[in-house]
């Protein structure tokens, strides 16, 4: 059976410069009247429905999130390529040779990525790189990243085992909801955690980054 890689996407396929953060808070700017509304919520490794849903209730913002989903994601998106035009980010080492070299090996290639699915499209496009993936999972299915990557594998994985299917991210977050799953979890070091980190959260493999892709794409598909 093939190998499944069900990749995330901020500080592991790409770095915005806080792109999608400065548009999430402009967003909620104009549509609420609050400032730095997300001043004290996290956002590594959290699902942007977590990371909305946190910010409506700290504000107290009646309607809760069910109520403010479409109009606020309507802005976000309209706000995102523009925020991302203004910062000077980039893919992050060995990409985009990396997923060449698992395409070319026979592997599929998805996402279990906390962004809202027409975010991460967005982010995708602007650095070349969205046509490389087949779809996956996405922050707005819900709260709990371990229901992202439930999704991923059933949007992607075509029957593969557990055994053959692997979650790539930068944070604990992304290895316990690999973990939980039963599939592969992968680390890699180029957020804001350490391969100490990601191997204490139980990561099967570490990497520092991808810079040695052939290396990196060896060990994946041998692992």
């Amino acid at each position: 059976m093939a190998r499944v890689f069900l990749f995330d996407i901020d500080n592991t396929l790409l770095y915005t410069r806080g792109a999608g953060s400065h548009a999430m808070t402009a967003a909620f700017l104009e549509l609420f009247g609050i400032p730095d509304a997300f001043a004290r919520v996290e956002f590594s490794g959290r699902t942007d429905r977590w990371i909305l849903h946190s910010a409506l209730d700290e504000h107290k913002i009646d309607g809760g999130f069910d109520r403010h989903f479409e109009p606020y994601t309507k802005r976000y998106y309209e706000l995102l390529p523009g925020s991302i035009a203004e910062r000077d980010g980039y893919l992050m080492p060995g990409f985009p040779e990396l997923l060449s070299a698992l395409l070319d090996a026979g592997a599929t290639l998805g996402l279990a990525t906390g962004n809202f699915s027409a975010a991460g499209t967005i982010k995708l496009r602007h650095f070349g790189i969205a046509d490389y993936f087949e779809g996956g999972g996405f922050g707005e299915v819900s709260l709990d990243r371990a229901d992202v990557v439930v999704q991923a594998i059933r949007a992607v994985a075509n029957g593969a085992s557990t055994s053959d299917i692997a979650v790539i991210g930068d944070t604990p977050h992304d290895i316990t909801a690999a973990l939980q799953n039963n599939v592969i979890a992968v680390g890699v070091a180029t957020g804001t955690y350490s391969t100490d980190d990601l191997q204490t959260a139980g990561a099967h493999s570490v990497f520092q980054d991808f810079s040695d892709w052939r290396s990196a794409a060896e060990r994946l598909l041998s692992s």
